[in-house]
């Protein structure tokens, strides 16, 4: 379960925005944290909500897990 942790990303990773129900792209940049809001659930274990800059986004889990790195330390965020 990756609900509640943080990651570092280490390389450019797209993502899904929804405003207003109509879903767009977002490129987040290598170095940028994303926390895992929720998932990947039983159902669909391949995709997670997380937030990034006060946005949520809908991210493949194997990306987080892949071209991320968990953060640990809160201070590492800085």
């Amino acid at each position: 379960m990756l609900t509640g942790k943080k990651f570092r990303l280490n390389r450019e990773t797209i993502a899904i925005e929804t405003i207003r129900e109509v879903r767009g792209v977002v490129m987040v940049p290598s170095g940028e944290i994303v926390t895992v809001l929720h998932g990947p659930t039983a159902d669909d274990k391949r995709m997670v909500d997380v937030r990034w800059n006060d946005r949520t986004l809908v991210m493949f889990a194997v990306d987080v897990k892949v071209r991320g790195t968990e953060v640990l330390d809160e201070s590492a965020g800085a």
